[in-house]
């Protein structure tokens, strides 16, 4: 006789995709700081390049010009938000609301990505640059892409989800 699990702990089941997305981000990461200096740049495009940028603040280098303390500060926030994402997971419904759980595994998966380097180095390693017209992007890596892929499933989600089809 088997033991029983609650249909929702399946949702954990699906943790191997944040963990396909932390293994990827983390050896590109080992990859370019490997093969390249701090700030040299590769064009592989007309409109991409690959450079080796460390970024100690947040999204778009927001606070990277402090003293120290937002390293803390971000990885008490990640901390945090993988905790209450790990939560949101187990209380999706085991059935369907498949954007939603991808949404929350892959900014999961972008969050510890992230985090792993902030507890390592301090700061984020990134190296993708996408540019048109002398305008660059800023820098960024996998983590960042997954946790924007999953963003947007999440909003996807929220707008054409069953529960709010059935709500309105």
């Amino acid at each position: 006789m088997g033991i029983a699990v609650p249909a929702r702990l399946s949702n954990l089941a699906w943790l191997w995709l944040t963990t396909v997305v932390v293994i990827l981000d983390q050896w590109t990461k080992w990859l370019i700081t490997s093969r390249f200096e701090l700030y040299e740049v590769m064009p592989v495009t007309g409109w991409f390049n690959l450079v080796l940028a460390h970024n100690t603040g947040a999204a778009f280098s927001f606070l990277s010009d402090h003293s120290g303390w937002q390293r803390w500060f971000f990885i008490t926030l990640t901390v945090i938000v993988s905790i209450g994402l790990l939560v949101w997971l187990l209380r999706v419904p085991a059935k369907g609301a498949w954007r939603l759980r991808l949404g929350i595994l892959l900014v999961l998966g972008g969050a510890i990505g992230n985090l792993i380097d902030r507890v390592r180095f301090g700061y984020v390693v990134d190296f993708l640059d996408v540019h048109a017209g002398g305008w660059h992007w800023p820098a960024f890596n996998v983590a960042d892409a997954a946790i924007c892929c999953g963003v947007a499933l999440l909003l996807l989600d929220s707008l054409f989800s069953d529960d709010n089809k059935n709500r309105a």
